[in-house]
């Protein structure tokens, strides 16, 4: 291999996108078990190399030559192979200082506590000290000297202003997971995820919706990338790199999802946006007419709107953990908040806002099969459409082509 990623398990991993972006070369994704490291590294038969979890610290002991700040910090996530002799360096390092930065962390004078001791924790703790921050706290399930407990954390450190995780809790495929409950730290102001996919965890989200500046890891990933190739290519790329390949990498990860009542619009738009983007475009209740094999009719009329509900939220789960497709809702998808919490994970939320007289009922949707059901739903849901949109787009006299293109418009803004 010329250029790569190596780790234990890297279906998750963004790398190989985020690399294309960067440079005219070969860059591949390369899991290796730990029992296989030690001959990997040492017939070092490739150029350059990241690497993840769990081999940020156990590669050490096989390089020629460790930089100044991996050193310090004891973690290398960049190795390059100059005539035979392998150069060990910590990009991480350049890309958490830019994450912390994004999010308005500031470490001087404020308490921070990161959660977990691997590799990328160390990263941390180093660019939390070089950024002026002396109260420091890492946090493990199995605390030891430098280390506290959970419980300790949440007990004697309830003050802590900024809360970095660098465990792999909440990362795909187990996206319900959360590695602390921040309602234990009333002081936050700040909260940094190095989990990426999903681009907003649950934790990304429970701070967010408190109003908690916080930020999933992909930019960090996009910045320690860029760090990387340019030690791989010796290049210094231009400052707006980082900038730019994220915003395409975001673009290129997050789904767009559709909300709104029966009958506005979401199949047909959706259609629109996927052709345009070239895209999949998930329908959620043709997706459970498929599984299910019958009509949502024929669900309700059987099973009742209860038993429906749970199946549309298994759905909307498993829909949700994909990237860069459009996703049309259900009108009644927002009604629970764990499809919500699933759908923000990886969407950014368009509510076609259709006026109630311009809806039309139909004999196939169970609880939109009349003007008087209509009216009922609307007036039940149009508050909770507006609160869970991260943007509203009116769909009056204007076709579904007009809200597709709307859509575009605020989906590639600057």
């Amino acid at each position: 291999m010329n250029y790569g990623l190596i780790g234990e398990k890297l279906g998750h991993s963004f790398s190989a996108d985020i690399h294309a972006l960067l440079g005219d070369y070969d860059y591949e994704l390369k899991e290796i078990p730990c029992d296989g490291l030690e001959q990997f590294i040492k017939t070092a038969d490739f150029k350059g190399i990241n690497v993840t979890i769990p081999y940020k610290q156990a590669v050490i002991p096989y390089l020629d030559y460790l930089d100044a700040g991996a050193k310090a910090i004891g973690a290398v996530n960049t190795v390059v192979n100059k005539n035979g002799k392998l150069y060990g360096y910590n990009t991480d390092f350049y890309g958490m200082h830019c994450l912390l930065r994004r999010i308005g962390a500031v470490p001087r004078g404020k308490k921070t506590i990161i959660l977990g001791t691997g590799g990328t924790s160390k990263t941390a703790l180093a660019v939390v000290k070089a950024m002026g921050g002396t109260e420091v706290y890492r946090v493990s399930r199995n605390p030891s000297d430098d280390t506290v407990s959970y419980e300790e954390a949440a007990r004697n450190h309830s003050d802590a202003a900024i809360i970095i995780n660098t465990t792999p809790v909440g990362m795909y495929p187990n996206t319900d997971a959360c590695p602390i409950d921040i309602n234990a730290f009333p002081a936050l102001t700040a909260v940094a995820d190095a989990v990426y996919n999903p681009l907003r965890s649950r934790l990304v989200q429970a701070a967010t919706e408190k109003g908690i500046s916080a930020e999933g890891g992909l930019f960090m990933l996009v910045a320690q990338a860029v760090r990387a190739s340019e030690y791989f290519l010796g290049t210094v790329y231009a400052p707006e790199t980082v900038n730019t390949v994220y915003k395409t990498m975001l673009r290129k990860k997050e789904n767009i999802v559709l909300i709104g009542m029966p009958s506005c619009g979401k199949s047909t738009v959706g259609n629109i946006l996927a052709a345009r983007f070239g895209r999949a475009c998930v329908d959620t209740d043709r997706v459970i007419e498929a599984n299910e094999g019958v009509k949502i009719s024929q669900i309700f009329a059987e099973k009742g709107e209860s038993a429906f509900r749970d199946i549309e939220s298994a759905t909307v789960a498993e829909v949700s953990l994909s990237g860069g497709v459009v996703i049309a809702t259900g009108g009644g998808a927002v009604l629970r908040e764990e499809n919500l919490r699933a759908l923000r994970q990886n969407g950014r939320i368009y509510f076609l806002d259709r006026p109630l007289e311009k809806l039309i009922p139909t004999e196939d949707r169970p609880l939109a099969n009349s003007i008087e059901a209509i009216k009922e739903k609307y007036n039940e849901r149009c508050g909770i459409y507006i609160e869970a949109a991260d943007v509203i787009i009116k769909v009056n006299d204007g076709s579904a082509m007009d809200a597709a293109e709307c859509i575009i418009e605020e989906f590639f803004a600057e």
